[in-house]
């Protein structure tokens, strides 16, 4: 997808982080964008933003973890919309803990966001993008979708899951011109921990600043890889050096995974959680 002016866009996780960044840097480039969250009032202010920029933004409340409501929200956008160009699988939730103290709830819903809510709405809106000329779907994955790392296991797996899902996508549909991308990011500068249930309470992953991508950042990459088609897309060299030493040299991170403080990646990083000081500042925390 080369041009992005006048065409449709469907944007989730859209109210905050990464999805708010992305949905931002469409209007600038004159995307007609249908934006989706649960939390209605921040997803209101960034639909207010957003037409600065663009002539149409529109809010979907609902929660994705819920199969019915991204029935409900297919049949939306191919009742008004008759289908988008551009399709940004991008909320996501994460459990951070221990994998045995996690609840099978917790799994379900986890799974259900991650990985099932994207591959429903593809799923339901796959013939109208087939119809359309250079339609695109991106699917926000995740470094810890590429290279394992303790304590991530189950948001790991709805990443692995999620690649494994985009590239099958691409190998199947990319000769009948539809782009799929995998946007890989490692650490990144949101509150997706923050806001995640946090299964071990006493600490919480937080990388120095400096390796961590903005959100900003991520989107700005992900409009390239849209534009030239990329099959996979990672962002920071942080995340690609992670990458190369676990295709290269396996051993070596199963031996940082041991040794590592609190068995966490030594990409990831691992602190105290700090005591709040109302600064604002909103933790580092892994695509």
């Amino acid at each position: 997808m080369r041009t992005f002016q006048g065409r449709k866009a469907l944007v989730t996780g859209a109210a905050s982080g990464i999805g708010r960044a992305i949905a931002l840097r469409l209007a600038r480039e004159g995307m007609e964008l249908l934006l989706v969250d649960i939390d209605g009032r921040a997803l209101a202010e960034v639909c207010n933003e957003a037409l600065g920029m663009t002539q149409v933004c529109l809010p979907h409340v609902c929660d994705l973890s819920n199969r019915e409501a991204v029935h409900a929200l297919a049949d939306r956008v191919l009742a008004e919309w008759d289908g988008v160009d551009l399709l940004v699988n991008n909320a996501g939730i994460v459990f951070y803990g221990p994998t045995h103290t996690m609840t099978e709830s917790q799994w379900d819903k986890l799974l259900d966001l991650n990985l099932m809510a994207p591959i429903r709405l593809t799923q339901r809106l796959l013939p109208s993008l087939l119809q359309r000329d250079d339609a695109h779907v991106v699917n926000m994955c995740s470094i810890t979708g590429l290279v394992p790392g303790g304590r991530f296991c189950a948001y790991g797996t709805s990443k692995y899951g999620l690649v494994g899902f985009t590239e099958s996508l691409r190998a199947e549909y990319g000769r009948k011109g539809l782009g799929v991308t995998a946007i890989c990011p490692g650490p990144s500068l949101t509150k997706l921990y923050e806001a995640g249930d946090c299964g071990h309470k006493n600490s919480i992953p937080r990388p120095p600043a400096w390796l961590c991508a903005t959100p900003e950042r991520i989107a700005e990459v992900t409009l390239s890889a849209i534009r030239w088609n990329k099959r996979k897309q990672l962002v920071t060299p942080m995340a690609h050096m992670v990458y190369q030493i676990d295709r290269f040299f396996p051993w070596l991170m199963d031996l940082v995974n041991t040794f590592s403080r609190r068995n966490l990646p030594w990409y990831l990083g691992g602190r105290r959680k700090p005591k709040s000081t109302g600064s604002g500042h909103s933790p580092a925390a892994a695509a």
